[in-house]
Formats: structure tokens, C-alpha cells, sequence
């Protein structure tokens, strides 16, 4: 099907970053022409929720959508669902759709996210993910009291949905193949701290342990089956990455960006967890939302904004967790606080470099600030805990 009419800018992605970079382009006053296409049946919509309120039935699914599905025709931007870009000729300005459609373009943003990781294990597929709607509905169709379910992944994704389906009255077994929750990634204390609270859900949680297949009762930990009516795997994602690929556009761990996120072909930019930009690649919400605002600017020859600290927030067994940052080593740790009211600190060179705030322990914009300027541990101290 061959299409004549050209698009100021093609948005290649149904998720935030995309509807972001769309909302942007129009309130900075661009009036030019917008495509999205999204390869889901779904509007664009935010993902936190599909492990936490999604997954419980404590929010509507249509509260989850990063826009009403009405502002796309108020914003004069087409809106193209359950459709896929086929292929991308950077240096044409065209991309092919999955129904034939060729759609010439003057800038482009690729923001196709990522797929989660599948165990390379015996039975892998047997195991559901995590990723869509779709996949939040069938976990929630599959989460009825009293049935038994191993999610495979200590990390954010795996404890989140650990602890909703306790909160349904699942009885759950979380399996992580490293020494501590998140591997590591927070640090022992609160690995331990979380630990304690997911047993005290009732939620098993065995570290330092592999799965070796997925058994259709159970899955295989060495000699011994743990017993299950559904399995979860929660053991991260991979960029999505294919069409940029096809396209020659320089990838290593995502699509390479600049800090404006440009790519290698002038005019193509990329944001959400495909992009790599400037050297990181972070998989976090705030960040695609973030990174579809600045390209936004980038688009329009303005100055983008400054990056941010990383921010994730996520729950454990009822807690909020919030984590400013990104930290692969440290050398010294602070703790601000008690109970499940407090703070971890991570620093290196005095300098702090990530912050873990457990129930609202400290505004998270003030942290986020102080991490950006490398703020030594004093001027964290001096946020009041009580009051966060």
C-alpha cells in the first residue's frame, strides 16, 4: 500500500517515551504533521503499574494509559495501533509498515523498549512474563488464592510481583540465582531488610540458588521441585533493537545516542530503555519519559534539558522504595533512619552517587538534585527523615 502524504516526525514505539516527545513537540507550539505506531492493540500506556496496581486489580486498566485515548485526535497526532514498522531507510526517510504502508518522514524517534529475558532453561516455555498489558492480565487470571507460584528473578521486577501476589493470596517462592535481592545492586543492608519483609508476607525467597528447568508442576531448583501452578521469570530485558539494526544504526547495548539523542543517521533520534545515550542505558520509567521530552527539544534545534539522576520506584511487600541514582560500586555506606522509615547512602570518593529511600524517607526531587551534584554525605545528613 503505497501512502503519498509525509510526516513531520514518525514515532516509532507505543510507550512513554514516544507520547512524551508528542506532547513536547505541541506545547512548545509544533504544529507539523505526527505519526505513532505501536505494535499493540493497546494505547500507549505506563508499565510500573503491571507489576504492582495492575497486577492486584487495585487500578483500571484504562488509568494506566500515558494519555486518554481521545487526546491523540485532540492533538492532531495519528494514532496507528497493533501495527509494526517493518523497516526503516534512514537515508530514504521511509519507513515501511507491517501492512505494506510506506510513511516518508523528516525526523524519527525510535523508541521500541525492550522484551523481557527468557530463562535459557529446560521448559522456559512454560513460564509467563511480564512486559504488556496483556501479560499483567494473565498473571492476574492465573493469581487465585491459594495457588502456588515461583517467580524466577530477585530483582525489581521479581519482587514486585512477589509481593502482589501474596497481596492475592498467592503462596510464593521467589528464587534469585545471586547472594542478595537486586544482585547486589542496593547493597546487603537493604537486601536484608527487603528479604525480611517479603518473609514476612509469607513469601519464600531462596538466594544463591538457580533454576534448572521449569517441570510442568513445579520448577527444578538442583535436586529439589519446587511446586507451582504457574511460574513467573523476571530476569530482565533485552533492547529492542532489531529494526535498528536492519537500518545501520551504530548499536551496543541499545541504539548509541548522543546526549541529545541523536543516533549515527542525522535526524534519528532514540529514548526508553532501547537507547544507550551518551554511554548509559537506563531502564527505568522516569528515564524514557525524560528522554522523549529532551529529544523532543533536540528535534526542534533547542537546548535540551539536563539530565537527571536515574529515579526507580518500586514497592516490597507493601513498602515504597525509591532509588536515586546509579551506583555500580561504592566505597562507603550511610544509613539515615529507622525502622521502615529510613535511607542507604551509597559514596564514592565522599561523594554520594545513589540514595535508597524506603517510605518516603526524603523528597525525592531534593535527593535527586543533591546526587547530581555529587553532594557529599553532610548535606544528605542534613534532610530531615521525618519529614521526607
Amino acid at each position: 500500500m503505497e501512502r503519498t502524504e509525509r510526516f513531520d516526525v514518525l514515532l516509532v514505539g507505543g510507550g512513554v517515551a514516544s507520547v512524551r516527545c508528542a506532547r513536547t513537540l505541541r506545547r512548545r507550539g509544533f504544529d507539523g504533521r505526527i505519526m505513532l505506531v505501536g505494535d499493540e492493540r493497546t494505547p500507549p500506556y505506563n508499565r510500573p503499574p503491571l507489576s504492582k496496581e495492575l497486577l492486584r486489580d487495585d487500578l483500571p486498566d484504562e488509568l494506566a494509559l500515558a494519555e486518554p485515548e481521545s487526546w491523540y485526535a485532540r492533538r492532531g497526532i495519528d494514532l496507528r495501533l497493533d501495527t509494526m514498522v517493518r523497516e526503516l531507510d534512514v537515508g530514504a526517510r521511509t519507513a515501511t509498515l507491517s501492512d505494506g504502508t510506506r510513511i516518508p518522514f523528516d525526523k524519527c524517534l525510535l523508541a521500541t523498549g525492550a522484551e523481557p529475558r527468557v530463562p535459557h532453561i529446560p521448559g522456559a516455555e512454560r513460564a509467563l512474563l511480564l512486559r504488556t498489558i496483556e501479560d499483567a492480565r494473565a498473571v492476574r487470571a492465573a493469581a487465585r488464592p491459594g495457588t502456588r507460584a515461583v517467580v524466577i528473578g530477585g530483582g525489581f521486577i521479581g519482587v514486585e510481583v512477589a509481593s502482589s501476589l501474596a497481596a492475592l493470596g498467592v503462596e510464593v517462592t521467589v528464587v534469585e540465582l545471586t547472594a542478595m535481592l537486586w544482585s547486589a545492586s542496593l547493597g546487603a543492608e537493604l537486601a536484608a531488610w527487603a528479604r525480611e519483609r517479603l518473609e514476612g508476607a509469607g513469601i519464600t525467597v531462596l538466594t544463591d540458588s538457580a533454576a534448572d528447568a521449569i517441570e510442568a508442576d513445579g520448577v527444578r531448583v538442583g535436586d529439589r521441585l519446587l511446586p507451582a501452578d504457574f511460574v513467573i521469570a523476571g530476569i530482565g530485558v533485552v533492547p529492542r533493537v532489531e529494526l535498528a539494526q536492519a537500518a545501520a544504526l551504530e548499536v551496543d547495548d541499545g541504539i548509541v545516542t548522543d546526549a541529545r539523542h541523536e543516533t549515527s543517521a542525522p535526524g534519528v533520534f532514540a529514548a526508553g530503555d532501547v537507547a544507550r545515550v551518551d554511554g548509559v542505558r537506563v531502564e527505568h520509567w522516569h528515564a524514557a519519559r525524560e528522554g522523549g521530552e529532551r529529544a523532543a527539544l533536540a528535534m526542534l534545534g533547542q537546548p535540551p534539558t539536563p539530565h537527571r539522576a536515574p529515579w526507580v520506584f518500586s514497592e516490597v511487600a507493601g513498602h515504597q522504595l525509591d532509588v536515586v541514582g546509579l551506583a555500580t560500586h561504592w566505597d562507603e555506606t550511610r544509613r539515615l533512619g529507622e525502622g521502615d522509615r529510613f535511607a542507604v547512602a551509597h559514596l564514592v570518593g565522599g561523594s554520594t552517587v545513589q540514595v535508597a529511600m524506603v517510605n518516603g524517607a526524603f523528597p525525592v526531587e531534593e535527593t535527586r538534585s543533591l546526587v547530581e551534584r555529587g553532594s557529599g554525605f553532610m548535606e544528605i545528613e542534613r534532610m530531615d527523615v521525618s519529614a521526607g
